[in-house]
């Protein structure tokens, strides 16, 4: 847009203080290229025009904003004399894209200094070239420094999940070991004890009704109820004194064996009846070695199945085969990334879900977002253990109008107000040197805001920090999509170099 043109005078834009050190020359330079615009209340710029014009505010008042999804987001208000923004980066020629990065409006009749971006390029280079050249590669650096600094934070990211993740294999796969090593021994046992059965004094019919009670036996294995301490307590006493009545030597380490696959003495009483006393000892040592080796059995199978549920949690969280973009259940995708954690997060931070399952499944990007968890989840942690290490964070989903919200609470010693507007900014932590990198909440910014067109919001007091995902429950109209290369690219982060300062 186009604001009144008036008079350029060398003396007063002398006095702002990007050009009060400049010659009389040189204002008179600046003056013969620019010109001075007065600008009613209304837009000046627009983000993503071309980035034709550097502006100085001479008098007035600006707002620079951002589209974000179909909102406008306030980014700074300024009344300062003197402060610029526009073509920010012009001297950087077709290096770059040479676009508005956000938005001016004025809500006050403002009158500027408008520099063509030509000129503005022109006079960097030729009036400070050496500072051209460091700005220049300021920028450049710090995109690059963004880039591995990105790509280390998802190394970390990967290697604590890592870490996790062998942590929760390992137990499940070393009781399998474990009781498959035991369950050798006393098939073994087993088989030993059969052939003492075989050479005894049993009749066929006998040896048969034995047999029926070894097969209901594992039946019962399969269907043991679950006692409380005091029942099983109750019971194994029981069993251990009618063992001992029937001269069954170690009653005491068969009696819970006996308990934990469910039978009683009436089932005992089955046995006795089968056989004659002399052989009762070898029948109930063989039918306690079927029961163990069932127990082991079950054992088993539960550790493998745990291994199956980790894998598929550790495919679920990395997105392995699965489309880039889809519908997604974020109940889901949280679950997998909890217990992908689970190890970093420890037993010392209580975990609490609530979680609104009636949410429907949202389009969304899932492997993005369990980065977003990840980050958030982390930094939970960091928070709770920083003030002694025990705590509770608490991960709840509920709907909010037309958005479902993720909320990560944490019961840490919360974000001071002086660094809460700093702590999206790329490269700014509050952990020690060494421990974080700074990109965590500025990706996680980015993967929301950018990629989603949601939002990401953070409150805090003294124990009770919650960070706020907000994220549309439908998809985007196609002009307003998320572009789905933007989110994780350092490159793409806002560039707040464009705010007046």
């Amino acid at each position: 847009m186009s604001g009144q043109l008036m008079p350029c005078s060398p003396n007063e834009i002398s006095s702002l203080f990007l050009f009060e050190k400049l010659s009389p020359e040189q204002l008179g330079r600046l003056c013969a290229e620019g010109r001075v615009e007065k600008f009613e209340p209304g837009p000046v710029y627009t983000e993503g025009d071309p980035a034709t014009c550097f502006y100085v505010m001479i008098e007035g008042s600006v707002v620079l904003y951002r589209r974000v999804g179909g909102d406008d987001v306030e980014v700074s208000r300024t009344s300062q004399r003197g402060v610029y923004a526009g073509a920010m980066q012009a001297y950087l020629g077709d290096q770059v894209p040479q676009v508005y990065n956000n938005s001016m409006r004025v809500t006050e009749p403002t009158r500027f200094f408008v520099l063509p971006a030509e000129s503005f390029s022109a006079v960097m280079r030729e009036w400070f070239p050496m500072a051209a050249h460091l700005l220049e590669g300021l920028f450049f650096g710090s995109k690059n420094t963004q880039r591995a600094v990105g790509q280390r934070e998802r190394l970390l990211a990967l290697g604590s999940l890592s870490a996790g993740l062998t942590h929760e294999l390992n137990n499940p796969a070393a009781a399998a070991v474990r009781a498959t090593a035991t369950l050798r021994e006393r098939v073994g046992k087993m088989r030993h004890k059969l052939a003492v059965i075989a050479s005894g004094a049993y009749d066929p019919e006998a040896l048969a009704r034995l047999i029926e009670i070894q097969e209901r036996t594992a039946e019962l294995v399969a269907k043991a109820p679950s006692l409380s301490p005091l029942e099983a307590s109750d019971r194994e006493d029981e069993l251990g004194d009618w063992l001992d009545d029937h001269g069954i030597q170690e009653g005491w380490r068969i009696a819970p064996t006996f308990v934990q696959a469910g039978l009683d003495v009436d089932w005992l009483e089955q046995v006795a009846a089968t056989v004659d006393d002399d052989t009762l000892p070898s029948a109930v040592g063989w039918l306690n070695y079927t029961v163990e080796t069932e127990l082991l059995m079950d054992e088993i199978d539960d550790s493998t199945n745990r291994i199956s549920h980790l894998v598929d949690a550790a495919k679920q969280y990395s997105q392995l085969d699965r489309a880039p973009y889809r519908v997604v259940d974020v109940h889901e995708l949280l679950d997998s990334t909890l217990l992908m954690l689970s190890g970093k997060i420890g037993q010392r931070i209580e975990v609490v879900k609530e979680y609104d399952r009636t949410l429907p499944a949202i389009p969304a990007y899932p492997a993005e977002l369990n980065q977003v968890w990840t980050n958030l989840v982390d930094n939970a942690v960091f928070a709770i253990d920083s003030a002694g290490g025990e705590g509770t964070l608490t991960v709840r989903t509920a709907r909010e109008g037309d958005r479902l919200l993720v909320e990560f609470r944490d019961t840490g010693p919360g974000v001071p107000p002086d660094v809460r507007g700093r702590i999206f900014d790329p490269f700014f932590t509050t952990k020690p040197v060494g421990e974080g990198t700074g990109l965590g909440l500025d990706i996680s910014w980015r993967i929301v805001v950018n990629k989603h067109h949601g939002s990401l919001l953070v409150e805090s007091v003294p124990g009770d920090t919650r960070f706020q995902v907000l994220l549309p429950l439908t998809a985007p109209d196609p002009e307003n999509a998320p572009d789905p290369e933007s989110a994780s690219d350092p490159d793409t982060a806002p560039d707040t170099a464009e705010e007046p300062v």
